[in-house]
């Protein structure tokens, strides 16, 4: 019923976390971003900013025709409106939530983003922009660090908030961040690794072209906890 469009990277991770939790049925349609199919008018008219992950429910909760939805932090609220799953119906837990999906949308996807582009990707390298992405991607992760101090999950219950900063927060040393200086982060991490749903989603690296580095990083730091 749900066909999504996808390539196994942090936003894309957020989307197949989500439908393993909910146990949906879905079928999956891989863009190579590699490639460049983002750019191919198929799916250009399901994403129109050339991203994934993108997807097409075919039986929407309204019985109307098939809804296509495009950018993962939608995607999540638009899934968890569907199932009554993962995000309060109503009043103030319902912002809670919202308002830390909109902060990783906001801070944590994009800086970390950056943070890998320019330490890691980039042919050049520039140190002030390194140093800037590394020093903000500390920072929010200190954010994350406090709020957990003294809740296991980010918005009090288990969300789609902790569905979507889980794929930015699990590359941590390739951010060049070091976990054992953000010790309630670190459990709330470990507690993500352990989650079945969690674990399915990431084993389907094993079907597609993952960097060497990154596919290790996930068979050691997730997979192992199956």
């Amino acid at each position: 019923m749900i066909d999504l469009y996808y390539w196994p990277t942090p936003n894309g991770h957020k989307v197949t976390i989500f439908l393993e939790e909910a146990g949906l049925d879905y079928t999956i349609h891989p863009v190579r971003i590699s490639e460049g199919e983002q750019f191919e008018p198929a799916f250009l008219k399901i994403s129109p900013n050339n991203k994934i992950p993108a997807l097409v429910d075919h039986a929407p909760a309204d019985g109307g025709e098939a809804m296509a939805l495009f950018e993962s932090s939608a995607i999540l609220q638009y899934l968890a409106d569907k199932t009554g799953r993962f995000l309060p119906l109503q009043g103030r837990l319902r912002y809670e939530a919202l308002q830390w999906l909109e902060w990783q949308a906001a801070g944590l996807s994009p800086v970390a983003g950056q943070n890998f582009h320019f330490a890691r990707a980039a042919e050049e390298k520039i140190p002030y922009a390194i140093d800037r992405f590394v020093d903000e991607t500390r920072r929010l992760f200190g954010v994350l660090d406090r709020l957990l101090s003294d809740r296991d999950w980010i918005a009090g219950d288990y969300s789609i908030a902790d569905m979507a900063c889980y794929p930015w927060i699990l590359p941590s040393e390739m951010l060049g961040q070091n976990m054992d200086d953000f010790p309630a982060l670190k459990t709330w991490f470990q507690r993500m690794c352990k989650r079945e749903a969690v674990q399915r989603a990431y084993r389907l690296i094993e079907d597609y072209p993952v960097p060497a580095p990154m596919a290790e990083m996930i068979r050691r730091k997730v997979l192992a906890e199956a």
